[in-house]
């Protein structure tokens, strides 16, 4: 039920945000959604926004250890990937970690080679990270656990962002599959 409501909080907050954008991608009056960054993927080569200006994105900000929700999603936009064919190959999708301490990028490689090699993992300094997910509008809350260890809550939504950077929208946690294929065309110009 959280990650439903974070998901229409955040559609809310990101699609108004997107409505008041001007051409070009600045806003008016509106909180801009992303932001520049440094981080690292999972191959442990350094990346910013402008390695992924020119081509469609999805972004999961999620973690390796989370148990159930996060391995769905990043099952989800590989099957959406490969859903589109041809124009799939225009599609980046990206797993941000918001667990960066855990997520290195040798157990974000293992953990997303598990699954598909169609999505690219993204970690970096916590500091960079946490900037990353606030320019994003994403919830994260550290949730202490017995015995030491911890989890995380999050917003659980995919985001989508366009060729030029710009947000597109979000496909939902648990959306229906054919509104979120939908999505995916248009975004993908199919």
């Amino acid at each position: 039920l959280f990650a439903i409501i974070a998901g229409i909080a955040l559609s809310e907050l990101l699609v108004g945000s997107a409505e008041n954008r001007n051409p070009g991608g600045s806003s008016a009056g509106a909180p801009s959604v992303g932001g520049p960054f440094t981080l690292v993927n999972h191959h442990g080569k350094t990346v910013t926004e402008q390695d992924f200006r020119g081509r469609f994105m999805l972004l999961y900000f999620g973690f390796t250890f989370c148990p159930d929700i996060c391995p769905t999603e990043l099952g989800v936009m590989a099957a959406a990937v490969n859903a589109l064919g041809e124009k799939g190959e225009q599609v980046t999708p990206a797993l941000i970690t918001i667990d960066p301490e855990r997520d290195t990028p040798e157990v974000l490689g293992r953990y997303i080679t598990n699954v598909t090699d169609k999505v690219t993992g993204i970690t970096g300094e916590p500091e960079d990270v946490a900037r990353m997910a606030r320019s994003f509008g994403i919830y994260v809350r550290k949730v202490d656990l017995d015995g030491g260890d911890y989890t995380i809550d999050h917003t659980a939504s995919i985001l989508m962002i366009d060729s030029t950077g710009d947000f597109a929208g979000t496909i939902a946690y648990g959306e229906n599959p054919d509104n979120a294929m939908a999505k995916l065309r248009r975004l993908a110009g199919s």
